[in-house]
């Protein structure tokens, strides 16, 4: 069974002790970190060796990675991250065109390095932006993934999904990529509009079955279980809990 973890993004809004604490009880063992645990990288390793956890991977932002690599890692080091992993692009700086876009990839192969040098891995997670095609019929994300080999792809699975695109194609064009994926729900149409259309693993409208199958055959090592805005952070972590393990 791949290992279970889980992104603390989805419930930034709740206390972390409390978070932490649920996800100790549930039996999830792993979380995956973001921005606001690397201030103080030593207290968030005490807290999570408190709870029974470990951050095996974490993301990072594009400019932290990009201007302070020797900070990067030693963030990772001292928390436990073995994947850096950059997972966003504010719509102001995001490529245009197949060029920029191949440019970027270009800029990502060059900013893994010294975190590879470290003997980290390196990934890129996307969302729904990477999927739409651009004038030359070309995807953002096979740019990202044709720059370089070193570059690990975490597929955010409801993304994709929300790009409509098909996530098991995906799953098996990128099989010896992944070294993650994320996955969530999304509610049907007009339900769930107090948490902006998102759903616990297993009561939205994805059908994993396939999904699931496809992970299998490719050999992902490891389901980051997120939700992008939760009013319920218990029931979010022990629903989609209940579904993933059953994977």
């Amino acid at each position: 069974m791949p290992n279970i973890s889980f992104q603390l993004f989805s419930t930034r809004e709740f206390p972390v002790d409390e978070t932490l604490g649920l996800l100790q009880k549930t039996g999830i063992k792993e979380v995956e970190g973001f921005g606001p645990y690397y201030d103080d990288p030593a207290a968030t390793k005490a807290k999570l060796d408190a709870h029974g956890l470990s951050m095996p991977t974490g993301h990072f932002s594009l400019d932290m990675v990009e201007k302070e690599p020797a900070r990067t890692i030693e963030v990772a080091k001292t928390i436990g991250v073995e994947a850096v992993i950059v997972p966003y692009i504010m719509p102001d700086d995001r490529p245009k065109n197949a060029s920029e876009w191949k440019a970027f990839g270009e800029r990502l192969a060059k900013i893994s390095e010294p975190i590879r040098a470290a003997g980290l891995q390196f990934g890129y997670h996307n969302h729904d932006f990477e999927f739409f095609a651009l004038e030359d019929g070309s995807l953002p994300i096979d740019h990202i993934v044709n720059a370089s080999e070193h570059i690990k792809i975490e597929l955010d699975l409801c993304w994709v999904f929300v790009a409509k695109h098909d996530p098991v194609a995906w799953i098996n064009k990128l099989a010896d990529r992944l070294i993650s994926v994320h996955v969530k729900d999304r509610a049907p149409e007009g339900e769930a509009t107090d948490e902006s259309g998102w759903a616990d693993v297993g009561h939205g409208v994805i059908e994993w079955r396939p999904i699931v199958a496809a992970l299998k055959d490719a050999g992902v090592p490891r389901y980051v279980i997120e939700h992008d805005n939760p009013n319920n952070q218990e029931r979010l972590i022990t629903r989609s809990y209940a579904t993933v393990s059953k994977f």
